[in-house]
């Protein structure tokens, strides 16, 4: 047994072996626009854009939001994203005047793909892969760099010049005006908006995780005063090598993320999770970003139904899975929300309808998880009535 999400994914990490693109110490093209800020070392951290050694509209290439949506696979997405280059420059998190941050901020909130010419102190190399992160091409420290002139996008520019609009409300004001949550998330990293003083550089996996639970918990405002579901949904949705499950259930809301990764290495069979009360939670989820961006997905289409129910989500990763970053759980649950469910008047039988397509038995499911393990719930495998939701919470 792999104890620990982190460990496992390493030795995933470790496995995923790619050819690095040949590129030499300079580089001419079309940010989509994108950018990036590590967290090693932090708080002095290395940043930096990526730029792909081709010109005109390369937007598709760091908007995950669209890969679905124009049927994009896996070789696809790692194609294209191992041909991003990240130039990179170690800066201080408080230091958004920066030159090279104030171009970098112009990179992130431009309107449309952005021309840049970089030169590198030496050959870049290698590939970034993380279950969080988009994953890109080789990188190596930036020596200098130039941009065209370029539009911001008009939202964008109207938060970054609001020094005194708090981060929390500009990701939320964004998001209303239609701007995409990768979007938000790029600008977030590189320090572009938020009052003034606390402006800074946000590692992007920390950016992403941040816009996510921010939006999530912006959405569950709404949702608890929303009249509860009225029977037992479940919602499916399989794409690149996972699958989906999501079961809304008629209570407060409460919400249970279990993910099993199988023989993805090997033989192995693991299963990983985290959960929230109707309370809320106050650590980090222990299975990382996944747990927020799959929340956000939910409490979207809750909103936007004006109901309220709780969630519990079985996720599946099969052989041949390729970590491609949190946007893949984001917009797996985002379809699997966009079908119509499957409806049941009681819980055993939704239960008994999802065992019966996972490929983990239940079982393993059922002694892992919070909710399950829940007296009243477990009841419901011995075809108990109706469930009194006070005594879920």
């Amino acid at each position: 047994m792999i104890k620990g999400k982190a460990v496992y994914l390493n030795r995933l990490y470790s496995r995923m072996k790619f050819k690095t693109m040949n590129i030499g110490e300079n580089i001419s093209g079309a940010s989509p626009p994108g950018v990036f800020v590590g967290r090693f070392g932090y708080p002095k951290v290395s940043v930096g854009p990526l730029i792909p050694p081709q010109h005109g509209d390369t937007k598709i290439m760091d908007t995950p939001e669209e890969w679905f949506e124009k049927s994009k696979q896996v070789s696809d997405i790692i194609d294209f994203r191992f041909s991003l280059i990240r130039g990179k420059r170690a800066i201080k998190i408080q230091d958004v005047q920066n030159k090279t941050v104030r171009t970098l901020q112009e990179i992130a909130l431009a309107k449309n793909s952005m021309e840049i010419e970089a030169e590198f102190t030496k050959k870049p190399r290698g590939v970034f892969f993380n279950e969080d992160v988009q994953p890109f091409g080789p990188s190596a420290p930036l020596k200098e760099m130039k941009i065209n002139n370029t539009k911001m996008e008009p939202h964008m520019e109207k938060v970054y010049y609001d020094t005194d609009l708090k981060a929390k409300d500009a990701i939320v004001d964004l998001y209303d005006k239609g701007v995409v949550v990768s979007a938000i998330q790029k600008a977030l990293s590189i320090g572009a908006f938020g009052l003034e003083k606390n402006r800074k550089l946000v590692p992007t996996r920390w950016s992403i995780t941040t816009a996510d639970d921010t939006l999530g918990l912006h959405f569950l405002t709404n949702v608890r005063n929303y009249p509860l579901i009225e029977n037992y949904q479940v919602y499916e949705y399989t794409r690149m090598n996972n699958t989906f499950f999501i079961l809304l259930m008629p209570t407060y809301w409460q919400y249970e993320f279990l993910e099993a990764f199988i023989r993805v290495l090997g033989n192995e069979e693991v299963l990983f999770s985290d959960w929230e009360p109707n309370t809320g939670k106050k650590e980090y989820a222990s299975i990382g970003g996944c747990f927020y961006s799959t929340r956000l997905g939910i409490l979207e289409f809750l909103d936007k139904h004006k109901t309220q129910a709780g969630a519990l989500v079985f996720r599946e990763s099969y052989p041949n899975y390729t970590p491609l970053g949190v946007w893949l759980v984001r917009e797996c649950t985002r379809s699997a929300m966009s079908k119509r469910p499957k409806e049941f008047d009681d819980m055993r039988s939704a239960l008994n309808y999802i065992s019966g397509k996972l490929w983990l038995p239940f079982s393993r499911y059922k002694n892992q998880s919070v909710l399950l393990k829940q007296s009243l719930l477990t009841s419901f495998f011995k075809g108990a009535g109706n469930l009194q939701y006070s005594s879920f919470l």
